[in-house]
């Protein structure tokens, strides 16, 4: 027997199966501010996170400072479940009341310094900053070599670097370059100095991640991390190289936490669990990141594509502590002296 539905009773049974399939994506979708498929290969991670969890986590290309603002605009009422931020911003997103604690799987194996003891961020790898350059872009121009080198005049207009004020990676740039000149999280001094004098060079300076605009010779020069050149370099295949500046640099984690009051948490968990499972850490190696967890240490053939450990012993840690409560004062100040 085959039972027709009157037109109104059509139309609710339409509703209900799409409000149900609805119901049944949602339940299966994480969000994460600040997952760019550009950075880092988030886009192979967040491809995993399917293929392993069934949970989507849909691109996103906000940077660190942008996603803090908007966990706090919507703290009453949260659209993300989990977020990716360099290590100052996780810092002040606890301090604003936007993360809760939870541990995953292996938190244990994070080394105290690197994540929240209640869980509230964590590290899942960390990076080198220094100079990705597109060597073709420069048209026969030397590969500058220190942050020096930066100033000379011939790289007009081939310099670029995200916004310290508001990227994590540009804040980074401008602690590298200050404590490399002899300033000190106490005094931003030499680097406001170095940014007033790059202006000379006519900067570009955009928001969120550059990586193709280096790949297409748009920035020849981008103040960026190890892990974003040796990909240019050995995964597409492009006339790429990396430099640690003769000064100096910095060493700096990338953390990640879920959301107070996410929408779907137990989604969001599921995403923070595979990023430092051994399947996750291994994807961040093979990305040629620092994965957090030391038994996943980068795979010798990709390690032997990294600069050597003498360049790398010019790369130093910092208190990342003291680093997020100056962060404030630091943007505001390079606000004023500097753009």
């Amino acid at each position: 027997m085959t039972f027709k539905f009157s037109r109104p009773l059509r139309w609710l049974a339409m509703a209900l199966t799409a409000a149900a399939f609805s119901q049944g994506v949602a339940a299966q979708t994480a969000i994460c501010y600040n997952c760019p498929p550009e950075w880092a290969d988030w886009a192979a991670q967040i491809r995993a996170i399917k293929e392993k969890t069934g949970v989507t986590v849909p691109l996103d290309n906000k940077n660190s400072g942008q996603a803090l603002a908007q966990l706090v605009a919507e703290k009453a009422s949260p659209v993300a479940d989990v977020t990716y931020l360099g290590v100052t911003f996780g810092i002040q997103a606890k301090a604003a009341g936007v993360t809760a604690p939870y541990k995953p799987a292996h938190f244990d194996d994070i080394p105290d310094g690197l994540k929240d003891p209640q869980g509230n961020w964590f590290a899942i790898h960390s990076g080198t900053l220094g100079f990705m350059v597109n060597v073709d872009a420069l048209r026969g121009k030397p590969v500058p070599q220190s942050w020096a080198d930066l100033l000379k005049p011939e790289y007009k207009g081939l310099i670029g670097y995200l916004d310290p004020a508001s990227a994590f990676v540009g804040y980074v740039g401008a602690v590298a370059v200050n404590q490399a000149m002899g300033g000190s999280l106490d005094n931003f001094g030499p680097a406001f100095k170095f940014f007033k004098d790059l202006q000379k060079n006519q900067p570009i300076v955009p928001k969120q991640t550059a990586y193709a605009r280096v790949l297409s010779g748009e920035i020849p020069i981008l103040l960026d991390y190890d892990f974003n050149a040796y990909r240019a370099r050995y995964k597409d295949k492009a006339n790429v190289a990396f430099v640690i500046p003769k000064e100096g640099t910095v060493v700096v984690p990338y953390v990640m936490s879920l959301v107070n009051k996410a929408p779907h948490e137990a989604e969001g968990k599921k995403v923070l669990d595979f990023v430092l499972s051994d399947a996750g850490q291994a994807l961040w190696a093979n990305a040629y990141l620092r994965p957090v967890r030391a038994s996943a240490a980068v795979p010798k053939d990709v390690a032997a594509r990294f600069l050597p450990a003498a360049d790398y012993a010019r790369a130093r840690p910092v208190d990342f502590g003291k680093m997020a409560d100056v962060q404030k004062p630091f943007s505001e100040q390079y606000l004023k002296e500097v753009r």
